[in-house]
């Protein structure tokens, strides 16, 4: 384990996790919007008249359940890509840390 950590590329991906999350914060200026409502809105004001032919199959009453809905799909799907990454990496290291098998019977 402290052979990982001291990997510089470890390092470099924090660093660039603490950028990416940094920046927009420092300079967004606190508008954060989902990709829906800015669609929404746009749409809204190209065609005012636009009616939705589908509705939502299901809306949640607040828009605190609705980020938690969506915070619990975005960290379902982190531990599912994580779960795979690991297992492909972790079958790697034992293929790779395996003897080559002997010629003698």
């Amino acid at each position: 384990m402290a052979k990982f950590i001291h990997r510089p590329q470890v390092w470099l991906l924090l660093a660039a996790v603490v950028l990416l999350t940094g920046v927009p914060l420092l300079f967004g200026q606190g508008k954060f919007e989902g990709a829906d409502a800015q669609a929404e809105e746009m749409i809204s004001e190209l065609s005012p008249e636009y009616e939705p032919w589908a509705q939502p199959f299901f809306e949640p009453q607040s828009s605190e359940v609705e980020s938690l809905l969506f915070a619990l799909q975005a960290a379902l799907g982190a531990g599912v890509i994580g779960f795979v990454v690991g297992k492909y990496t972790e079958r790697q290291r034992q293929t790779m840390t395996q003897a080559p098998p002997s010629d003698n019977p």
